[in-house]
């Protein structure tokens, strides 16, 4: 019997066994991740394995927050397969990693008598396909989700759309046309029937290829047509908006996705519905150097980008050329562009760069990345500072274990859009090529410096901010401490400004399961905080209450979210797929409980919210209703919306909006309410740009609207009318970065009487200032027009005279709210689950919590229309409300990305990553279910609904993908969105700070930093049609405790072999093989490379020993063992070596070995070679080299 213990340690070197109780009679893998570096905190998993090698128990030791053991059972059916998941299961104590005899019977301690296993039904057949999918909990053991497979009848009616290619300009040219349907039995059917009836069906052809989608909005189908050309490159995308139209050059245009490729099958022109053409230029290298949307066309401008000889992009700019793509194309036609370092700086635009300009010069230069050393020549350099918190900072100059800056970025300039400022970022390292620092000058020459304290895992202990807004200004320094438990769980988080006592933000406990259990928010005791904040769970893990609304008992908010068994389930009916169909909250300062009942179509659209006040006499007042319609594209028809009477106790229709469009754009919307409140009204036309973006809104006075290349509206107009007929002028103008990140805001209104005010804001890292000049008294006054007046507070109207021009700090965001500098206190907020803010409060002079503000929402994100209206609180932290986004003077919210109109549910434009959600208008939020989802930045939201967690083991992700966040002004973020948790026992906060952490240090994703604020991305395909990739965290060793068991209970090569094992027909193919080694990349070469030699090979040497003969086996008669196991090696090979070869690890000689044996392995009759060298290789130099690579 062999037993495998291996010590997996981020960075420890060894493999040793562990002094721990393990069942000696068992085979087991047992894997241990050291937090500090005497390993005196650390996370321990065990893996049981019965004799066939399966696992049949998972232990994770001492995990939950009293340092118990959680255990989960596996279990098989009689062919083997694993046909019931369980719960993670709490144990009653701790046994050291032994075996639990009975790990069931500490659940009903936990779980009640809840059903504690997710089951498959599979049917009887080989393929052994699931027909049900039941989830755990009892209430969903009738509400399985179903699955059926057959063929395609004439009753579908799946129309045949077909293309005849030709070319033009070196790409394709396909024609679209319509023949009919397909006939019976030609296309493969499958139909998932989620837990509410609501059907997919999946069409798709004998090459594997998607014809269609259909859904059903519950009178109609809704298809999502795809056309591919005869190359198989995907040419048309048909929404159900365009599918359901007859087929003209018009529909085509406006509604369908169209796509060209060039000779090599790249993508060279595409074009969203509602956007003109968009053109794509490539190097030899197959990289994109050149790029031009329809706006920039008009302006003869092309975005061009450039790469060093590592492939690393190296600086962006513009580029005007009066030249067609493939003209463009043909100017670098055979060649690679490649630019190096150069020690004569070429200057644009003010700014010199070091690198070197071979291939077209540059008009406008956007963005410079500095790689491998700090470049010395800038006189704006700050000295490289040789320690930080203690901290070895790394330099160019290698360390005596060779570790340098080579490889890692370490200065960034980024030009601001509109004037010729720039923002120069330094990255600052520690030994281990962690980040421990920034030094961020920004455009007005103040900065932002950032220090982050590591401990041996890589989790913050400590982070300390120093910010100027100019050089000349006093600092501004922020310190804050988090204090964590022995699975690096976040216990406490400290905040100081300056000098001033430290304020203790948030203090955290959690259940047995690492959810969020109760959050104290403020003060400097820790048994006097100024909110205590209680958060429960379903047997789902969804979160469903934040405190209690029924019974507040000196809190100042409660809310409760009902999934299944809504009150009111005559007026919305339970839904059991994770939709939330009744919302109830009660605040403090009105204390009157509120209810909304949210009721939504087969598309998950939302239909009806009916609003009510269970404790009144007359509950259902109707108050603050909604009722929408809605195309199949998911634009809005119609929209019916109410407010508080104005006269007696019967509900006043505010709104009562008829919506015309052309395409997906929206160019008329009709009022037919008699009431001055809600949406403006006034039937004018709206037009758009030839990028889609909206350039104007009359109904809201806005005369117009102007963009910069990155479709952010940088310029607003705006004329209103008061009720007296007096007309006032305002403008605004934003200034942004070339990432995207807005710097300043300038807003001036010139009211029928005074003088013309401005106030200009400017936002940098997270800080946010204020000049206000003039003497106008309409910047906090109630328009007629655009401004959203209800979202603030009455107060007194006081004349502001004339202020004395002078710049103020105002605020920075912190973790649970913000800080006022103006009133020199903290502010909390309470959130809920999509991050809105409720009710904002502070200490009063006599140390008690005051609420100073209060938020009710519409579904939509519009605030209740009242009886009364405001006159204070604009242009602060107050601002921040729907979604946690600024309001702004237009009523519009800023998202980043775009612009959101909640009186609408609109954007004023078209989503960057719209192609991800083809089913859906381009201008639609969230999908129109602003209930279970939020969009995060104007780009993309969480379709799948993961606000809430997953009750898998495996750490995927669940609620608040938004909410964890890392910035310069603050470090890191620990929002939770108003709790959750997984089923874990690595606390669900802190595994969001850990991968934070990773992706910051140079993990795989993506990120983008807007606003001061870093927020980060992961993408994934599933190979199940029926799953939605929603991010690949199992993929990612994570640092400190944030493991899970794809990632830590799994080795790469077990990830590797396993999957070979499943994908036998794949793995037989040539192409099969490159989707293996990019299976490979996905399951964490990285972290395979982050281990020692020794253990690297040792663990390769085992799994070939133990894993190849069962993954060969498991091919069957697919083909001859030793072709396939040389592919499946080839591939592992060759990615290996490359990224050894990158990383300096190996000599050029041994990397074009490898690289040689890699390719054999694809040949059958040298595949022996390739599996006998890298093999005996790894043998050798595990056992007799001492894990040193031989050459």
């Amino acid at each position: 019997m062999k037993k495998i213990i291996l010590l997996l340690n981020l960075w420890a070197v060894g493999f040793t066994y562990a002094q721990t109780n393990l069942t000696q009679t068992e085979n087991y893998i047992y894997e241990k991740t050291c937090l500090t570096e005497d390993c005196s905190k650390k996370t321990e998993t065990v893996q049981y394995l019965d004799g066939l090698g399966r696992v049949k128990q998972n232990i994770a030791v001492k995990a939950t927050p009293s340092g118990k053991d959680i255990a989960v059972p596996v279990e098989y059916d009689t062919y083997g397969r694993q046909v019931k998941s369980y719960l993670p299961i709490p144990q009653s104590g701790t046994q050291n990693g032994a075996l639990y005899a009975d790990p069931l019977s500490n659940a009903s301690s936990l779980y009640g008598n809840e059903k504690i296993y997710a089951e498959k039904v599979l049917e009887s057949s080989p393929l052994g396909r699931p027909l049900q999918q039941k989830q755990v909990g009892n209430d969903w053991s009738g509400h399985p989700v179903q699955f059926s497979y057959d063929a395609n009848t004439s009753a579908d009616a799946v129309k045949k759309y077909s293309v005849v290619t030709s070319w033009i300009e070196g790409r394709t040219n396909s024609e679209l046309s319509l023949s009919g349907t397909y006939a019976e039995n030609t296309l493969y059917k499958s139909t998932v029937t989620d837990e509410d009836g609501n059907i997919t069906t999946q069409f798709k052809n004998k090459k594997g290829q998607t014809i269609l989608t259909r859904k059903k909005d519950g009178t109609q189908n809704a298809d999502t047509y795809y056309i591919y050309n005869e190359y198989g490159g995907l040419a048309y995308t048909l929404p159900p908006l365009a599918s359901a139209s007859a087929l003209t050059l018009t529909m085509v245009d406006n509604l369908c996705y169209q796509y060209r490729y060039d000779g090599w099958n790249r993508l060279v022109e595409k074009k969203i519905p509602g956007k003109g053409w968009e053109f794509m230029v490539y190097d030899k290298a197959d990289r994109m150097i050149l790029s031009q949307d329809a706006n920039l066309r008009k302006s003869f401008d092309w975005i061009i980008y450039k790469y060093d000889v590592l492939g690393r992009p190296i600086y962006t700019g513009i580029v005007k050329s009066n030249n067609s793509r493939i003209g463009m194309q043909n100017q670098i036609l055979g060649g690679a562009v490649i630019e190096g370092r150069d020690n004569t700086p070429l200057t644009a635009n003010g700014m010199p760069y070091y690198y070197t300009n071979m291939h077209w010069g540059l008009d406008t230069l956007l963005s410079v990345t500095y790689y491998d050393s700090y470049p010395q020549q800038y006189g704006f350099n700050p000295p490289v500072p040789s320690s930080i918190m203690g901290q070895t900072v790394l330099t160019d100059t290698p360390t005596s274990d060779g570790m340098s800056t080579k490889g890692l970025p370490v200065l960034s300039l980024v030009k601001n859009i509109e004037d010729d400022g720039w923002t120069k970022t330094y990255t600052y390292y520690d030994r281990k090529g962690r980040v421990i620092g920034a030094h961020s000058i920004n455009h007005l020459g103040g900065y932002s410096k950032t220090e982050l304290l590591l401990d041996f895992a890589g989790v913050i202990q400590q982070s300390k901010v120093y910010h100027k807004r100019l050089a000349t200004d006093p600092e501004k320094v922020i310190t804050q401490s988090f204090t964590y438990d022995q699975q690096n769980r976040l216990l406490v988080h400290k905040h100081q400004i300056d000098s001033n006592p430290e304020e203790i933000l948030v203090q955290n406990e959690y259940n047995e399961l690492s959810q969020l259990k109760n959050k104290k928010l403020g003060g400097s005791n820790p048994s006097q905080p100024l909110q205590s904040i209680d958060y429960t769970y379903n047997i789902r893990g969804w979160n469903t209450k934040i405190n209690d609304p029924s019974n507040l008992n000196g809190r100042l908010f409660g809310y409760e979210m009902k999934y299944s068994s809504p009150v009111n389930s005559n007026v919305a009916p339970g839904k059991f797929s994770g939709i939330i169909t009744e919302v109830d909250w009660k605040n403090a300062s009105e204390d009157v409980l509120k209810r909304y009942n949210y009721s939504y179509d087969g598309l998950s659209r939302l239909k009806d919210a009916v609003y009510s006040e269970p404790n009144a006499t007359v509950p259902f007042n109707n108050y603050y209703n909604e009722h929408l319609t809605y195309d199949l594209g998911g634009n809005i028809k119609t929209l019916k919306r109410n407010a508080f009477p104005v006269n007696g106790s019967t509900a006043t229709q505010a709104d009562d909006l008829v919506y015309d469009y052309t395409g997906n754009q929206l160019t008329k919307v009709t009022e037919n309410a008699l009431n001055d409140s809600g949406y403006e009204g006034g039937n004018n036309l709206i037009t758009y740009d030839q990028n889609g973006n909206m350039k104007d809104m009359l109904d809201k006075g806005i005369q117009s609207i102007q963009y910069n290349y990155l479709n952010l509206s940088n310029q607003y107009t705006v004329h209103q009318s008061s009720a007296f007929g007096q007309m006032s002028y305002s403008t605004m103008n934003y200034l942004y970065r070339a990432d995207g990140t807005k710097l300043r805001k300038t807003y001036s209104s010139a009211p029928p009487r005074g003088s013309t005010t401005t106030r200009i804001t400017d936002y940098l890292d997270g800080f946010q200032y204020t000049y206000t000049e003039g003497g106008g008294i309409c910047l906090e006054c109630r328009t007629e027009s655009a401004f959203e007046q209800q979202a603030y507070r009455n107060a007194s109207f006081v004349f502001p005279g004339n202020p004395t021009p002078e710049w103020k700090l105002d605020f920075v965001s912190t973790a649970a709210g913000y800080y006022s500098f103006t009133e020199n206190r903290y502010i909390y907020q309470y959130i809920d689950h999509l991050g809105n803010a409720r009710v904002s409060f502070a200490k009063n002079s006599e140390g008690a919590p005051e609420i100073i503000d209060t938020n009710n929402y519409y579904p939509f994100g519009l605030n209740h229309i009242s009886n009364s209206f405001s006159n204070s609180g604009f242009g602060s932290f107050y601002s921040y409300k729907y979604n946690g986004k600024e309001l702004q003077e237009t009523g519009l919210f800023d998202y980043g990305w775009r612009q959101y109109m909640p009186d609408l549910s609109r954007w004023n434009g078209i989503d960057q990553l719209a192609e991800s959600y083809l089913s859906t208008s381009t201008y639609a939020y969230v999908a129109n279910n602003p209930i279970s989802s939020f969009d995060v930045d104007g780009r993309w939201f969480n379709e799948d609904g993961s606000i809430r967690p997953s009750t898998t083991f495996d750490y995927t992700p669940g609620a608040y993908k938004p909410t964890m966040s890392f910035s310069t002004s603050n470090g890191m973020h620990y929002n939770e969105g108003g709790g959750g948790g997984n089923y874990t026992p690595f606390g669900r906060t802190q595994a969001y700070a850990d991968l934070m952490t990773a992706f910051y240090n140079g993990g795989t994703g993506g990120m983008s930093n807007i606003g001061g604020t870093l927020r980060w991305w992961t993408d994934y395909e599933d190979p199940d049609p029926t799953v939605t990739g929603i991010g690949a965290f199992g993929m990612l060793k994570l640092k400190g405790n944030a493991s899970n068991s794809n990632s830590t209970s799994n080795s790469l090569m077990d990830n590797f072999f396993n999957w070979i094992q499943g994908n036998p027909i794949k793995v037989s193919q040539f192409a099969g093989m490159i989707q293996a080694g990019s299976t490979v990349a996905e399951k964490g070469l990285s972290s395979w490379n982050g281990a020692s030699n020794i253990t690297k090979s040792r663990i390769f040497a085992e799994t070939i020993s133990t894993k190849l003969p069962a993954s060969a086996k498991a091919l069957g008669n697919a083909s001859k063992v030793f072709s396939v196991a040389g592919k499946a090696v080839g591939v592992l090979g060759i990615a290996n070596t490359v990224y050894q070869w990158k990383n300096g690890n190996i000599s050029d000689t041994r990397a074009i070995v490898d690289g040689l044996m890699g390719v054999a392995g694809f040949i059958p009759a040298t595949a022996w070679v390739s599996v006998v060298y890298f093999a005996g290789m790894a043998l050798y130099e595990t056992y007799g080299n001492d894990g040193k690579p031989l050459f």
